[in-house]
């Protein structure tokens, strides 16, 4: 659990100490722009952040409800909530599976909070470029921060899409060499994978929607076309997705297609060795009838020759069958 406040302007970066109420506050209205991080928390340190910058209590419940991400317009502050994703194995199978958390970004025009269930790789990031006193960064207001924070996130989502990609193409080229059942369970942990992605894409695209079009009034005009390269970004990674839905459908179906053809070779071969074992039980079976003493009696029984004569006619037979079978492509 970790609450952790930082106040900047154009030329200073000052750290400031205390999670309670009154300290909050105090950062809150302190000259410059305010920001304060909050990780893993307990229920007593969002009480006190709410209270410090008036958040509503549903608020704080869609970032610890896990809810779909959104955005939300209040007349003091803007609310966005996304979701920080990354790859990592899975519990129930070999592959990786998408995890995801929820990321929670309260901002006016000179103040931010930032909730996450736990430490966040790309908010960490942001929050490092401020401690160097980046100048990009301590010269803006806070959707500036905001965007920057968003656009780290985004960013995820590449690498996670890439990572998926690359399984594709792999996949593609083990369908064709070994379509075994292990090939079968990669593809359907790719369009979980996809499918995770999709769900958290697809929303956060919408909500970027919104920051773009200058629906929030406490996101700047100068800075709306920031949001708008994000937004680039989001619909770039919804076709990636639907690109990729597309080629593990149709490699799950060439899957399906050579396993069905694999079938049918088997069977094909099992015919053709039924068919010719076919007559040759005839013949054994007429003459597996050993009827002797009367006039219908087989003559071949007394013949000296006659079972190596049987015989070689079953081969030819078999044999003669077998050509015409080669002939005509079946084997």
């Amino acid at each position: 659990m970790t609450v952790r406040t930082i106040v900047y302007e154009d030329d200073t970066v000052e750290i400031r100490e205390g999670w309670d109420a009154d300290s909050l506050q105090s950062a809150r209205v302190a000259a410059g722009t305010t920001w304060t991080r909050v990780s893993a928390p307990t229920e007593s340190e969002l009480d006190q952040v709410s209270v410090a910058f008036d958040l509503h209590s549903l608020e704080i419940e869609d970032v610890r409800g896990n809810a779909s991400p959104k955005v939300e317009v209040f007349p003091d502050h803007t609310f966005v909530l996304v979701k920080s994703a990354h790859l990592r194995g899975g519990e129930t199978t070999f592959e990786e599976e998408i995890r995801d958390q929820p990321v929670g970004l309260f901002f006016g025009h000179d103040w931010i909070v930032t909730v996450a269930t736990e430490e966040t790789g790309a908010v960490g990031t942001v929050w490092d470029r401020i401690r160097r006193e980046e100048p990009r960064l301590l010269g803006r207001d806070a959707d500036f921060t905001a965007y920057r924070i968003l656009d780290a996130i985004v960013d995820e989502y590449f690498a996670i899409l890439d990572e998926i990609g690359r399984d594709i193409e792999a996949v593609e080229d083990r369908i064709i060499d070994e379509p075994d059942t292990e090939t079968l369970e990669i593809l359907n942990s790719l369009r979980r994978e996809l499918l995770s992605i999709r769900r958290i894409v697809w929303p956060t695209r919408d909500a970027m929607g919104v920051l773009s079009r200058g629906d929030a009034d406490h996101v700047q005009e100068a800075t709306e076309k920031y949001y708008r390269d994000v937004y680039d970004h989001l619909v770039q990674h919804v076709e990636l997705v639907e690109t990729y839905r597309d080629l593990a459908s149709g490699a799950r179906d060439i899957y399906l297609n050579t396993l069905s053809q694999s079938t049918n070779e088997v069977m094909k071969r099992l015919t053709v060795v039924a068919t010719i074992i076919l007559p040759l039980t005839f013949v054994v079976g007429v003459y597996g009838m050993n009827f002797g003493g009367g006039p219908f009696n087989m003559p071949e029984l007394e013949w000296r020759f006659g079972y190596p004569a049987v015989l070689l006619g079953m081969a030819l037979t078999a044999g003669v069958m077998l050509q015409y079978f080669r002939s005509e492509g079946w084997l």
